[in-house]
This record gives structure tokens, C-alpha cells and sequence, in this order.
């Protein structure tokens, strides 16, 4: 699965030269994130213009009618731009990491309400914006990085945040959590 510059996410099929599909065209926002569920029958985009589009993976163009694939669900998760997201269990839970002007900058949505009703609980932990989240399933906890350098750790069960760590003095770009929930592991734009 691949996303662009331009807007546009295509798959591609080992042992096939073309792709197979192509889930959103060029002359969209582009593309700040994408993953699958952890069963892969699913996956997510996240666009620089704020909004969340989720697909079917076992989708392909029709060669007769050439429709393409539409997302099974699109909303603005936040009303700058989206930078990551993860799949929280189920593929019903989903944490976005964002920029909005109300700075609720980590959000948990539940996808199987309306999109109006969708917000689950907005955290405020990075004024700037967050950039990267992962997720801890043993622990229930969400890790986000944050544009100033600072780390928050959120625990999942009571909603809310339990650590704010400045991790760096740039922003975070990634953070990988090791198999055994002990440690995590973050890294900067610097």
C-alpha cells in the first residue's frame, strides 16, 4: 500500500508489475499516514487536511465498470491537519494525532456511531500539535510525540494522561514499542 504526495493510494500485489488498485487518486491532500488492522482486512489514511478514510482491503476495480473503491467512512478528525492514527483493538476504536484550534490534539473515536457522535474523548497534551502515536495493547496505553520534542503517555482505561516527558527538542517523528510493553523507544526530526 502506498500513499503520495499528491493524494493519491494505490496496492500493489507481490509478483504483479501494476497495481491492483487504486483506493484514492492524485489531485487529493496528501497523504500523512497510513495502516492496516491488525487482522488486515482494513486499513486507514489520514490526510494533511485533517480527515480519516477508511477502506476494505479485498477490494478491487472492477475491469468492466472501472469504479473504483470508496472508504467506508471519511470524517475530519481534526481541523488542521492529521498526522497518525492507530487501530485500538477492534477496528472500532481508532486514536488520531492531529493539529486542532481547540489544541484536542489526541482523539479516541468509536467508527461505529455517526461521525457526529464519533468522539470518544479529546486529550490536550501537545499545544503544537502531535505528530506520531503508538499504541501499548497490554497496557492500554497511547504514546504520542508531540512538534516541541515532548512525549505524553496516556492510559487508556481512565482516559487520561499519566506522563509528559520532553524527549527531545525537535519534534517526534517516530516511537516504536518493544514486544514486551517494557520500553519504548522515540525518535526526532533532528
Amino acid at each position: 500500500l502506498t500513499g503520495a504526495q499528491d493524494g493519491s493510494v494505490r496496492m500493489f500485489e507481490w509478483g504483479h508489475a501494476q497495481q491492483i488498485t487504486c483506493f484514492r487518486s492524485g489531485g487529493n491532500s496528501r497523504v500523512t499516514r497510513m495502516r492496516f488492522n491488525y487482522q488486515g482486512n482494513k486499513f486507514g489514511i489520514v490526510d494533511a487536511d485533517g480527515y480519516i478514510s477508511l477502506y476494505q482491503t479485498n477490494w478491487k476495480c472492477c475491469p468492466l465498470t472501472g469504479t473504483s473503491p470508496k472508504p467506508y467512512l471519511t470524517w475530519q478528525c481534526h481541523n488542521k491537519t492529521a498526522n497518525d492514527f492507530v487501530f485500538i483493538s477492534s477496528s472500532s476504536l481508532i486514536a488520531t494525532a492531529g493539529f486542532s484550534s481547540d489544541n484536542r490534539n489526541i482523539c479516541l473515536w468509536d467508527t461505529l456511531v455517526s461521525p457526529t457522535n464519533s468522539l470518544v474523548h479529546a486529550f490536550i497534551c501537545h499545544d503544537s500539535g502531535a505528530t506520531v502515536l503508538a499504541y501499548a495493547p497490554k497496557h492500554q496505553l497511547l504514546i504520542s510525540g508531540g512538534r516541541k520534542g515532548f512525549t505524553c503517555v496516556i492510559d487508556l482505561r481512565q482516559k487520561q494522561q499519566q506522563q509528559l516527558l520532553q524527549s527531545h527538542d525537535s519534534p517526534v517523528k517516530a516511537i516504536a514499542v518493544d514486544p514486551t510493553e517494557e520500553y519504548f523507544v522515540t525518535g526526532s526530526a533532528e
